[in-house]
């Protein structure tokens, strides 16, 4: 087996695409050649606001957060983790600056695709694109949720909504501060919750 037979058989993005759409060896080829590898800090900054955030990132092992600062406090707006994708939405679909920060709350290991090629794959191989369109689609049933989850008047109400809605194996492991500003909710209220 060849050195980038090897390599394509250990990138994760190639499992978690293949696994959405069958890629082709041409594909799988090119994206082999373009994916990179990262490992990012705990409390680490992958993306500040107002930079263009250019990489579409799958998070192999890890925890990250996006947050915006309104009036001085810190709201959480999304959290992601293992076998998850994330990317400053507006900083990489629009290549604009991103209205929002991207943060680490573990020790993160991604892989991630830069936006020019990104755009290659979605001109020249029709998988990328049904996977584009799936990924929307995903994304658009998620921000549903928080959406409709954000305008649920009782804290109790909010946090049943996230439990049933959220994969339990993460929010184990998110720190509580950030879940209590995901959820709306000062962190005292979450404890009392919790205490229940």
């Amino acid at each position: 087996m060849s050195a980038p037979n090897r390599l394509h058989l250990n990138l994760f993005i190639l499992i978690y695409l293949n696994e959405i759409v069958p890629l082709s060896a041409e594909l799988k080829s090119f994206l082999t050649n373009k994916i990179k590898r990262t490992v990012y800090a705990k409390n680490e900054i992958i993306s500040k606001e107002g930079e263009i955030c250019n990489k579409l990132y799958v998070i192999k092992k890890g925890l990250v957060r996006g947050y915006c600062v309104s009036d001085n406090v810190d709201v959480t707006t999304w959290i992601s983790f293992d076998s998850e994708i994330f990317t400053s939405i507006t900083g990489f679909f629009k290549n604009e600056p991103a209205s929002e920060n991207i943060q680490c709350l573990e020790v993160t290991h991604c892989e991630y695709l830069e936006f020019r090629d990104y755009q290659y794959c979605l001109k020249n191989f029709p998988e990328m694109r049904e996977i584009n369109r799936i990924m929307l689609v995903e994304y658009y049933i998620h921000a549903e949720k928080r959406a409709f989850m954000t305008r649920i008047p009782s804290a109790q109400k909010r946090l049943a909504y996230f439990f049933k809605n959220a994969n339990p194996k993460m929010t184990k492991r998110i720190p509580k501060k950030y879940l209590a500003s995901f959820l709306a909710m000062r962190p005292e209220t979450l404890s009392r919750l919790f205490n229940e």
